[in-house]
């Protein structure tokens, strides 16, 4: 079986990591899987790049920027048909298709000629616009007058409703199978125009060995850190980006009570941290954006908790890496996230945008020992019991085939 997989990185953001873990356990398990993407980090020799028509997209772009559209300029998706991966493959895999060189109008085209499934990393494939639609429900309707037209990705105007028409459209003549890594997604997108179509769960898999928990004593002095302060993690690809909740894990930290604040310690991974520690008054190891797994897991196994004050999520990569070190989390009910934070069990739950309940969260697990080690225990064991490489790679491949049939 040879799978091409369609998305808009390699490695560069959450979505483009998870589907490149896929193509490496599809890989590891015997499957022939290439890449075909708008941008890419690595030197995979399985990865191309989409086509594009610079000067004609160029001039769509224009037009299509300034109505509030997204991607249609992107016109030389229309050509992938003559690439050589496409030519050899068996079946497509979509991905992350916002916000990239690939227009989703060439879906209809691509699925006539092979089999496809449609793996979501976020709600943007079935709304107007937006990959996160918080408390709005209009995209299960129509949208239009879109009440977060600067949500990522922002419009120009509202365009809502048209673009919500055009996707109808599209996945109307289209042949799919929808893959939702997490409960919640796939609960949405049985809500959705996406509904016309198979919804499976497979959530996303994690290396196991690469992410396994590690002795926090020599990892802490490894990355030059005291040995003896409780030590919290933070991690996002931006301390900036609002939905991750950067601003709201300051809040959290600087009503810590005087004597606990006192204890701890923190370290953040990612981009834009650097005022934090003046604000908070706290030690704080700024790590910096990490591509390496090692690194990762060292942070996560120095770590006695891993904090996601996150507002809106599907399956958060760095929740399963931080249960794959065996580190308990403290995040929000929110999204996806209850896959992984089990109250009890792997982590702290707390009521959503409750900035009290999630300091809470944190006081309590700070202040029991025994239970961050049961938790810690739970963490790992779930991790290999329900998210490995292995296990994902599997379940696409049985969806694969069921596809091809």
């Amino acid at each position: 079986m040879r799978v091409l997989h369609i998305n808009q990185s390699d490695i560069n953001g959450g979505a483009a990591l998870a589907a490149y873990r896929l193509h490496q356990g599809l890989i590891s398990q015997g499957i022939d899987s290439s890449l075909l993407v708008a941008h890419a980090l690595t030197d995979d020799p399985k990865l191309a790049i989409i086509p594009r028509r610079h000067r004609m997209e160029y001039l769509i772009n224009q037009l299509t920027f300034r109505l509030g559209l997204h991607t249609l300029h992107s016109v030389g998706s229309f050509d992938i048909p003559k690439e050589t991966f496409f030519q050899a493959a068996d079946i497509l895999n979509f991905h992350n298709l916002h916000s990239t060189n690939f227009s989703y109008l060439a879906i209809p085209k691509l699925t006539r000629q092979k089999p496809a499934v449609y793996t979501l990393h976020d709600m943007w494939s079935f709304t107007g616009h937006c990959t996160y639609s918080y408390d709005c429900t209009k995209w299960q309707t129509g949208c239009g007058r879109c009440p977060y037209p600067d949500t990522y990705p922002a419009m120009k105007r509202d365009a809502s409703h048209l673009e919500w028409r055009l996707k109808s459209w599209v996945y109307s003549h289209s042949r799919l199978a929808i893959v939702a890594p997490s409960q919640w997604l796939v609960e949405q997108a049985q809500h959705s125009m996406l509904n016309r179509f198979p919804i499976h769960h497979i959530p996303y898999g994690i290396d196991t060995e690469a992410y396994q928990p590690l002795d926090p004593d020599l990892c802490r002095r490894a990355l030059g850190i005291p040995i003896n302060k409780l030590t919290l993690l933070f991690g996002a690809g931006c301390f900036k980006d609002t939905r991750k909740g950067g601003g709201l894990l300051l809040q959290v930290l600087q009503g810590l009570p005087a004597t606990l604040k006192a204890e701890v310690q923190l370290i953040t991974l990612g981009q834009g941290s650097e005022t934090i520690e003046a604000e908070l008054g706290i030690p704080t190891l700024r790590l910096g954006y990490v591509s390496s797994d090692r690194l990762k897991s060292m942070a996560y196994s120095a770590a006695d908790l891993f904090l996601l004050p996150t507002q809106a999520d599907n399956l958060p990569l760095v929740l399963q890496e931080s249960m794959g070190c065996g580190t308990p989390m403290v995040s929000f009910n929110i999204g996806g996230v209850p896959d992984l934070v089990r109250p009890g069990e792997t982590g702290y739950l707390a009521v959503p945008y409750d900035i009290e309940d999630f300091r809470n969260g944190i006081v309590q697990l700070l202040s029991d020992t025994t239970l961050r080690e049961h938790m810690a225990q739970r963490c790992r064991q779930i991790a290999l019991d329900e998210y490995s490489l292995a296990l994902q790679s599997q379940r696409y491949f049985e969806i694969y085939q069921q596809q091809l049939a």
